[in-house]
């Protein structure tokens, strides 16, 4: 199977029969798109980077030998990012550094009479000031660091939705069936997230634009 076009990727259509049937370039595919993004979900729940990406190799492993028996009740992307949790709690407990989903509380703030789905993936409610045109380029490449810094901040429940919303794109079903959890619940990890990213933000954007 040859390159695809724009670099995006067919539909499960198309990648389920592909992986059932040994294509490494549909294989490669996947990894390439899908497994830096993995990483990021992985280490949510384990303590160190080589623990999140042994998590990634050994989800890989498993839809390999899994895929014959994906039944097709949700997305491709969806049942793989399901195995990656659900591999990544194991190991996470394992290692006695992280709790499982079932066992962190969330420590956001209040929601009383605000909306909290409003914003679509990857944006925000209320964006951050915009940044010093001297400095664009230098403050770019800077809150790209900072952004993994304050995902870091969140409590591991709002940092695991977040991810899977405004980083990796999922939609809220999506989230809700990878993380086994309801619509409402995912609604407020989110909200609660991203406020608390938004003010992280927004004070780091006010500081750039002070004089020296």
């Amino acid at each position: 199977m040859g390159s695809f076009a724009g670099g995006e990727l067919p539909s499960d259509d198309v990648i389920v029969p592909a992986l059932r049937a040994g294509d490494e370039a549909m294989f490669a595919a996947l990894l390439d798109t899908w497994s830096r993004g993995m990483l990021r979900v992985a280490r949510s729940y384990v303590p160190t980077d080589h623990s999140a990406e042994e998590v990634v190799q050994d989800t890989w492993l498993a839809v390999i030998g899994g895929i014959d028996d994906f039944e097709g009740r949700s997305s491709v992307k969806t049942w793989i990012f399901r195995i990656l949790v659900n591999t990544a709690k194991k190991r996470g407990v394992r290692e006695r550094r992280t709790l499982p989903w079932s066992a962190v509380k969330d420590d956001g703030g209040t929601i009383a009479g605000q909306s909290l789905d409003l914003v679509p993936p990857g944006g925000w409610q209320d964006p951050p000031a915009a940044w010093p045109t001297p400095e664009k380029e230098v403050l770019a490449s800077e809150v790209r660091g900072l952004i993994g810094e304050v995902l870091a901040r969140l409590p591991p429940r709002q940092r695991i939705v977040i991810t899977l919303r405004d980083v990796e794109g999922c939609t809220s079903d999506e989230v809700c069936e990878i993380l086994k959890i309801s619509a409402a619940n995912q609604r407020v990890l989110l909200h609660r997230a991203r406020v608390a990213v938004r003010g992280w933000l927004a004070d780091y954007f006010e500081f750039a634009r002070q004089p020296d």
